[in-house]
């Protein structure tokens, strides 16, 4: 999606927020200035004319773990449940709020991590973006930098389908979202919200 496409959503979810955009910019040009590697076109390579199967972090995703085919992309704290389940994700999408030394494990064994920067993550990117030894992709909601992408998409889940729609997967199975889910405080509350109307600007109805 290109970012002039994409900028009239990510006004109205600052506007819904009252997030900063200053913010969300001042922590892109931070990951841009920590993160040493690209590893973008290996993302591309995992996800080009696939199946891809994105794993959201939802109650229900070990229940549905059976559904995986192809590619698995994991949104963020989803990756420990598939880990636990003795699956590795090919790529792990997240802004490090659940991240933990299964993030790090994972990595080491070749997993793409997809981290993403805005403007209330600063002290998790510098915590966790120098640890991360293996394949790195860099991503921000504001303006696209060198190396730094906007694929599109707000949550770490739905994230994750508007890269693997952007990078051309042949096919996206979404399993692990419930994104009426009632049991979460208003702020993840009005997240669901959004990814569910950002998903049907793509042609995915959850």
């Amino acid at each position: 999606m290109k970012f002039a496409d994409w900028e009239p959503h990510y006004t109205a979810i600052l506007e819904y927020f009252g997030f900063e955009r200053e913010a969300d910019e001042a922590a892109a040009r931070l990951l841009a200035d920590l993160a040493d590697r690209d590893d973008v076109g290996l993302l591309e390579a995992l996800i080009r004319g696939r199946e891809v199967t994105v794993c959201g972090n939802a109650p229900s995703l070990p229940d549905e773990i059976d559904r995986i085919e192809g590619t698995i992309l994991a949104a963020d704290a989803a990756a420990e449940v598939l880990a636990d389940h003795g699956i590795r994700p090919d790529a792990v999408f997240t802004d490090l709020d659940g991240a933990t030394d299964v993030f790090i494990d994972l990595s080491e064994q070749g997993t793409v991590m997809v981290v993403h920067a805005h403007g209330d993550n600063v002290p998790l990117l510098r915590h966790w973006v120098p640890r991360i030894p293996g394949p790195f992709v860099a991503t921000t909601q504001a303006a696209p930098l060198p190396h730094v992408y906007n694929f599109g998409g707000f949550t770490d889940g739905d994230r994750a389908v508007f890269a693997a729609d952007e990078l051309g997967a042949a096919r996206i199975r979404i399993i692990g979202f419930d994104l009426a889910d009632k049991n979460v405080d208003p702020l993840k509350r009005g997240k669901l919200y959004w990814a569910g109307e950002l998903l049907r600007l793509i042609g995915y109805e959850l």
